[in-house]
């Protein structure tokens, strides 16, 4: 298997991604889902934790072999980040949504020298729009920003636009592709559900 359906499969059997397509369910941006991932489920699992950031470390090895630093996108890849960081034995620092309102009012939290060439940590990409704020945040506070790395994308099409427009690159572990056909593989969906679940995708994407 390879590793987008073993990511897939192990985020499926964990519960951090769940599908219902007859049920669906409420983003929190008002868009109704057959489809909900929460990756900060992973950090409590201990195996699926080290597949992740293995998968990672093996991923930023092969793309970006010149890394310097390791930025985690708050708050749900902070922790990922800080593992990754640890095993590339490499510093960490993550970045804020939104600017502190008071002391420093720092939006990179740690220590980021001028040029220093970052890899960005992200456990979910929809549209990629918080991820390249993050970028971009980075790229203002002085960094090279090699690429971004992700967990899990649900692959609109928006994401693949916004990426390229912010110039950057990103890769996941797994993808919405991958999801479906290991949850018809093992049974998790069945019947029509997998037509609910491709249709659903190809009306978000074009909607997004």
């Amino acid at each position: 298997m390879n590793t987008e359906r073993t990511i897939a499969a192990a985020l499926l059997e964990i519960k951090a991604v769940k599908l219902s397509p007859r049920k669906p369910f409420t983003w929190a941006s008002g868009l109704k889902s057959p489809v909900y991932c929460d990756n900060r489920k992973t950090l409590s699992y201990p195996e699926t934790r080290r597949l992740i950031c293995e998968s990672f470390a093996a991923r930023v090895a092969e793309l970006y072999p010149d890394v310097q630093l390791i930025a985690g996108v708050a708050t749900g890849a902070i922790a990922h980040g800080a593992l990754l960081a640890e095993r590339l034995n490499l510093p960490f620092v993550y970045v804020r949504a939104a600017a502190k309102s008071h002391g420093l009012e720092n939006l990179v939290e740690g220590e980021l020298p001028d040029r220093a060439k970052v890899v960005v940590v992200e456990d979910l990409v929809s549209t990629g729009g918080s991820s390249i704020a993050a970028v971009e945040a980075l790229r203002r506070a002085g960094a090279e920003v090699l690429g971004l790395v992700a967990i899990f994308s649900y692959e609109f099409a928006a994401a693949e636009e916004n990426f390229k427009n912010a110039g950057c690159r990103f890769d996941t572990l797994s993808n919405y592709s991958a999801l479906l056909n290991e949850a018809l593989a093992s049974n998790y969906i069945s019947g029509d559900e997998p037509k609910i679940l491709r249709e659903w995708h190809d009306a978000a994407s074009r909607n997004r």
